[in-house]
Formats: C-alpha cells, structure tokens, sequence
C-alpha cells in the first residue's frame, strides 16, 4: 500500500504570527483609523447611503459605551440583513469587549429559541423597521435595543469628539489610551449557529485567533486585493457573510456594497452596474437566476465570481464564464472552518508554501489549493487509518481556522475532532498540486450491498436527463432509508410530478446499476431548502423514512 501523506502548507509557522494573538476589535479600530476618510461602505437596501471608516468607527466606539450599559451578559444577539446596520452592530459588541450573536431569523421561532438560550442572550440589536418584518421571531419581551433610536439619541458632540480624535492620533496610539481590547487570541470571539441541514442547529464559536487567521489567509492568497470593491448580499448569520463581507473588509479595507439579500438578483445586478462592483460572493443557487435577470452588459466591472457552500453543477461554471466574462472561482469551507479553507484563484499567489509545478490558479472541478497555514490529510472512511492523498477518503484539516468547539456541547464537539484534526464529514483526494476535489458529503452517501452510492450524483444525473439543470430551486433530492436486504434504499423526492418507472429507465438508460436506482417515489410542491440555498437534510430524511 502507498505511505499515506499529509499535505502541509506551513502550519507551524503560520500558526506563529504575531496578529493571531490579537483581538478583532483592536485589529478593526487600527485598520478603520489608518485612512478615516475612505469610503468603507455602500448600502444600496433602499436609497443609496455611504458611510466612511472613520465615522463609522467613531459611531460604533461611541455606542459600545452605552451597550456596556444595557446588558451584562457576555453575548449579545444581532438580527441584521447586510448593511451599515450589521457593521455598526457586530463592530460596536466586540469594541464593548462582548462576543456578537448573529441570530438566523430563517430557522423558525422553536430553533431559533433554542439557539437564543444556549447563548444565554438578554439583549438584541435590530431596528423597528426589521421587527415589523419577522413577526414570527421570538424577540425578547424586554432587551430589544433599536439601534436607529439608540443612534439618534446619542450626543452628537462625543461621536463628533471621537471623530475629531480618530483624524487627529493615530490608531494605534488612541486605541490604546481608551483601552480597546488587544488580546484575544483564543478567547470567544464570535458565536454562529449552523442551519441545521443535517440536524439541530449547533453553536458553533469562533475564536479571535479563528477570524483572524482566516482573514490572513485570504490575504495571503490574494484571494480579495484591497483594490477591489465587494458586493456584500449574504446573510451575516452565515458564516461566509460573516467572515468574509463583514470582518474582512473591517480588518483589511476592501471597499464593500451591500444588498439585503442575495434573493435580491435584480437590485444585485443593478447594484453591481451603478457601483462598479468587481467580486460577488454567493452560490451557485443564488447565481442560477442571474441568466434570466442579468444582460452580460450589466456584470462587465465583475472581475471573478466566488462561489461555495455547496458543489457547482458541471458546466456551470464554463456557462457563466461564457455568458458573463467573469472567472467563477469555487472554494470550499465549513462554518467550523471559520469558514474558508480552500478557493480557485484568478492566478497562483506568490507564495512559497503552496506545492507542486503548476502555475495555474485554478483546476476545473476542484475547490483550489488549501489556504496556507493549513494542513490536509485522506483518511479511510471505515478504519480512519491515513490513505494517499490522492486516494478518496474522510478530508480532515488542521489550522489556525479551525473553531473552538460547539458551545455548551462537549459530545458533538469530540465527534468531529481527532487529536488535532478536524473531521469535515466529506470526501475528497488531492492532486499532486495540491488541488482539493470535494467526492461528496459523508451524510449524503449510502452504503447499499457494500458499494457507497453517491445522492448527489443521482441528482445531477436526474436534472440532466429531465432537463432541469437550470432551474432556480432544487428539483429533485435523495435520501436513504434503513433496508433490511441491502442496509440502505433510496427514496426520491421530486418537486416534478413523474413516475418511479420514468426515473428507473432514464437512470438505467445512463447506464447507472440497479443500486443507485431509487425504490420509493416522493413528489412534493418544493424540495425543502434552507435560507443559504442547500437543501434540507434533515427534513428531507424525515419524508424519506416515513414514505409510505
């Protein structure tokens, strides 16, 4: 047998930088002192509203004194669409030396209960005019701060003092004489629920070493050169809203524009003409209405396109680069990740950890090179024993990225670490250069007569074979269920009405063996989503096992 290999970008040296002992705050206020009169924001949700770093600073560091007044608990909720709203928020929490919440209003108010009390929450930060929109929140009977209120009856006089003091001292110097928190390497520095795809949400906390180091990371990379300007529409609840649109920006100074939702694809492509924008984040679900919506004139300023969360159809990628002229650039990360933890690049960085000969930035079908700092290994699914990079296995990872642990959950913390490798749950192989192709989610596999029988493949070979590749939501899901023959059968479900015999012809006519043949038929109205576009998991399980 091959001597299994680990692939390591430097992760003890990385591991040794200096900034990853530092808190996100000090790191914040630096960055947002060092050119006060840039302009660090566009908010495009109604009218359009700019604000410059220096003055959002001095509005944020001036309500994190009264927010120290308002609650004593150490974590404060914040329900927020992208915006200078969410950055005023989650910037003012940690500058009161607090740890934000991000709470996903999609969950429904049973979960999102649930998530509010694990996270001992007194106090959140919203607006009237969101409340009125999400009656079905469970806001708090007392603690619902209105930051629009709080912000109007602040003394203009201390925010303008500030303001003066910001353009006057420098950074460093005036965050230290108001004690700004310097040190947090790691300590909690944020708290982000999962959405529960496969199961009830988890806490997942982040620490100050974890957002820090995935920000350098993508620094490093060159992934988002401060030159560039970002189009910020997803969730702040979402780990790739949170990290890369909203403390990226903060801590390195990208120009940023806002959109309150990515479901927003009008208001997004006319954003992206008006405002030059050069990066949109998103996924491939988001970016599937842009072919009906946007003329390739509208996204001409759009350098590349960042896609993750979920795996690009074949062809997508080739059809947007055609249609749009924009790169589309798959990555790969996971809310425990913090979350970026491997991306396609427009070039290969300059940078000596990465391996192998190639010069190319990207490889069609992979998810890029890990991000530096990090280390990789395959292990095999059943006896966890380390395989050849370049066979397909368990993915596992290590590095400064990688989370604390889930919050109050000790069990399902120990479930996904090994030593000190952090289990992903899918599977993958690395190339010889270093390039990360992601074979699937463990949980979306099953394992029927000994063969591993892959749920998402049977989906893409569905959408082909009933021409439904471009459709703006999913289609068809599989799941598995127990079988007392075969261990597990598959079960279908289909937001098209068809019969079972149609899916068995088409499967078999492309060749697919009896196996991966589906048993049971479910047609439903819609394919049961999740807010982020990933279909979900657990819900689709529960129909799969009680189908009649």
């Amino acid at each position: 047998m091959p001597t299994p290999q680990i692939l390591d970008l430097d992760y003890e040296g990385f591991m040794q930088k200096p900034e990853l002992k530092g808190h996100i705050a000090y790191e914040a206020f630096c960055a947002l002192a060092k050119n006060p009169g840039r302009e660090f924001v566009v908010d495009c949700t109604a009218k359009r509203r700019s604000m410059k770093a220096g003055f959002l600073l001095a509005v944020a560091w001036t309500f994190s004194r009264k927010l120290k007044t308002l609650t004593d608990r150490k974590r404060v909720g914040i329900v927020f669409p992208p915006g200078i709203g969410g950055y005023l928020a989650n910037l003012a929490v940690v500058l009161a030396g607090k740890v934000p919440v991000n709470l996903n209003f999609t969950l429904g108010p049973a979960s999102t209960q649930a998530c509010m009390d694990r996270a001992e929450i007194d106090c959140v930060l919203t607006t009237e005019q969101v409340q009125v929109k999400m009656e079905n929140f469970p806001w708090p009977e007392t603690g619902v701060v209105d930051l629009v209120v709080e912000l109007k009856a602040m003394p203009k006089a201390k925010t303008l003092t500030m303001l003066g003091l910001i353009y006057v001292l420098s950074g460093k110097l005036l965050a230290k004489v108001l004690k700004v928190p310097s040190v947090g390497g790691d300590e909690e520095a944020a708290l982000l629920f999962t959405s529960g795809s496969s199961g009830e949400p988890k806490g997942v906390v982040l620490s100050h070493r974890n957002i820090l180091g995935n920000c350098a990371q993508i620094d490093t990379a060159e992934l988002l050169p401060v030159k560039e300007k970002l189009l910020a529409c997803l969730p702040i609840f979402h780990s790739f809203g949170f990290t890369v649109t909203l403390w990226f920006p903060l801590l390195r100074g990208c120009g940023v524009v806002t959109v309150p939702s990515p479901l927003e694809v009008k208001k997004i492509v006319a954003t992206i003409e008006a405002e030059q924008v050069t990066i949109l984040l998103g996924t491939p679900t988001f970016y599937k209405p842009y072919f009906k919506y946007a003329k390739p004139e509208q996204l001409k300023s759009l350098k590349y396109v960042i896609s993750g969360a979920e795996k690009t159809p074949d062809g997508f990628a080739e059809e947007w680069e055609q249609r749009f002229g924009s790169q589309y650039l798959e990555g790969y990360g996971l809310t425990e990740t913090s979350p970026v933890t491997s991306v396609n690049l427009p070039q290969k960085p300059n940078c000596a950890a990465y391996p192998g000969t190639s010069d190319a930035g990207g490889r069609v079908k992979s998810v890029g090179r890990l991000f530096p700092g990090m280390r990789a290994r395959i292990v095999d699914v059943d006896t966890s024993e380390p395989l050849p990079l370049s066979e397909v296995g368990l993915l596992h990872l290590c590095g400064p990225n990688i989370f604390c642990g889930y919050l109050g959950d000790a069990a399902r913390t120990s479930d996904v670490m090994d030593g000190e490798w952090f289990v992903t749950g899918d599977l993958a192989r690395i190339d010889e250069d270093g390039f990360i192709f992601i074979e699937g989610r463990l949980s979306r596999f099953s394992k029927i007569g000994g063969e591993m029988v892959p749920h998402g493949t049977i989906e893409e070979f569905l959408c082909k074979a009933f021409d439904v590749l471009d459709a703006e939501a999913p289609v068809f899901a599989v799941a598995g269920r127990p079988d007392a023959a075969k261990g597990e059968s598959l079960v279908l479900l289909s937001a098209l009405e068809i019969q079972l015999s149609e899916v068995r012809e088409k499967l078999r006519d492309a060749g697919l063996s009896n196996l991966w043949v589906p048993k049971k038929l479910v047609v439903l109205d819609a394919i049961p989503s999740l807010a982020t576009g990933k279909l979900d998991l657990r819900t689709i399980q529960e129909i799969a096992v009680s189908a009649e």
